[in-house]
């Protein structure tokens, strides 16, 4: 460490990190990745209606199996992220690949909902959790100053996929049946395996490899090591544990509209084409406020965390007015709320992953995805399944839709009990109690992450902490 000083006087924040080069091919990887997860995961809602007719189940029941998808993926993202600062980025989002595929290939055959659960839910699920934290934290590995606009350029992809693939899978599912949509479907996801092979091999450093020959036979010092990986120091700071209490509370509401407002909307008696037309142009205005947030964001007027709650209250807000506006069988008011609520859900997603950093210092953005995805995993099963119970007791969707704005309005709130909420200027990241990351064996791109993060700082400050100059 005695070269932090010399680096942030020689060296630029373009020498370590460019903002660009082949990061930019990263973020083309991350577009098509994330669109084949959650652009998908969004569009299953045509499949919704198919389930219940087909099964003759409860809106309940075949709820869970989009719930078992969305928590698997979000309860294993921290399995993703220990084997990618254990292994290989690269063969850890390939091996997702192939198990997003599978999972949806072989739910192709089911005969009873628990084969939809283990197949689309369980299989398909693991693939994408193994498949989205890595390519996050290896995107923003290779930028500094445009993460929040470099995320929202890739997370722009789930809502032109929503307006895509919408009426694409109703193509499907009139032309195959819904066992062959599913077939194509898992064909389709399968090129998520070309996107990980985008991902530049990891260069294993000898002195790990060492250290973990010399202490692999102590019991304590592999829980040690796991613990590093997984980031489970987190769970003990506050500003952390806050931030991931919002986010669980947003994601309980927040997916409810992608799975059941093509249902509502055939329940309105709209035609399927126009039910799946209001997903669509709702995934078209989720792609403008995705680039727009990230885009405003980086100018630096306003907090990431203020803005972050703001179109979090607003996307809530546009939940509950979205039963409201069908009410009276209008289709141009449901539209207009679906536009308005798909802006906001996409300009909140950017801010989401970009304050992250902010919460916790920019070297421990792997970890700390992972814990947040797995601890909100809880609330992505729950949610959409409370939703089609409160449709199954009250006969409608009115209620579903109320109660999850609520959720992303309490979720807001919670944000706002954050340290420093109030303040008008950015504090200050955080850093580790110790910068010896040997023995913690950090994935390389995060270690170039902290690297540039520690120049940026400037001279000044890196000078007053000793403990950070001298090793």
């Amino acid at each position: 460490m005695t070269n932090v000083r010399p680096k942030a006087e020689g060296q630029s924040d373009e020498d370590e990190v460019p903002d660009g080069g082949w990061g930019w091919v990263l973020v083309g990887a991350l577009f098509v990745s994330t669109s084949l997860v959650f652009g998908l995961m969004r569009s299953l809602g045509i499949f919704f209606v198919e389930f219940v007719q087909y099964f003759e189940e409860s809106a309940q029941a075949i709820s869970w199996i989009s719930s078992t998808g969305l928590a698997a993926q979000q309860f294993f993202s921290p399995l993703g992220a220990a084997l990618c600062n254990a292994y290989d980025a690269r063969v850890v989002v390939m091996t997702g690949g192939c198990l997003a595929g599978l999972g949806l290939i072989l739910a192709s055959q089911a005969t009873c909902l628990v084969h939809l659960y283990l197949t689309m839910g369980l299989i398909s699920g693991l693939g994408w959790g193994l498949v989205f934290t890595p390519m996050v934290a290896t995107v923003m590995a290779n930028f500094t100053r445009r993460r929040a606009l470099v995320l929202g350029v890739g997370f722009s992809s789930i809502g032109l996929s929503s307006f895509a693939f919408n009426p694409l899978f109703q193509l499907l599912v009139e032309t195959y049946a819904w066992r062959g949509a599913l077939l194509i479907l898992g064909a389709l996801s399968l090129n998520i395996v070309p996107c990980g092979a985008l991902i530049r091999p990891r260069r294993r450093s000898k002195a790990p490899a060492k250290a973990d020959s010399e202490s692999g036979s102590s019991r304590a010092a592999l829980l040690r090591r796991v613990s590093s990986y997984l980031e489970l120091s987190l769970l003990l700071e506050r500003p952390y544990v806050t931030y991931t209490l919002a986010i669980t509370l947003l994601n309980v509401g927040y997916f409810v509209p992608y799975f059941h407002l093509v249902a509502h909307s055939r329940q309105a008696g709209f035609s399927e084409y126009q039910a799946a037309f209001v997903m669509s142009a709702a995934g078209a205005t989720d792609i403008l406020g995705r680039v727009a947030s990230g885009w405003f964001s980086d100018l630096g007027h306003y907090r990431s965390l203020h803005l972050l709650t703001v179109w979090t209250v607003l996307a809530g807000v546009f939940i509950m007015l979205l039963p409201v506006s069908s009410s009276a069988g209008s289709y141009a008011a449901l539209m207009t709320i679906s536009l308005f609520y798909g802006f906001c859900s996409g300009a909140l997603t950017s801010l989401a992953f970009a304050v992250v950093p902010m919460i916790v210092g920019v070297e421990r953005v792997m970890g700390a995805l992972g814990l947040l995805q797995l601890i909100e995993s809880g609330a992505g099963l729950l949610g959409t399944p409370l939703s089609g119970l409160l449709k199954d007791i009250t006969g409608n969707y009115m209620a579903s839709f109320v109660v999850a704005g609520g959720f992303l309005v309490l979720g807001s709130l919670t944000i706002a009990t954050l340290p420093h909420y109030f303040s008008c200027e950015e504090p200050p990241p955080p850093q580790r109690r110790s910068l010896d990351e040997k023995d913690k064996g950090l994935h390389p791109e995060l270690e170039q992450m902290h690297s540039s993060h520690t120049n940026h700082r400037g001279v000044n400050e890196v000078s007053s902490n000793p403990q950070e100059c001298v090793a």
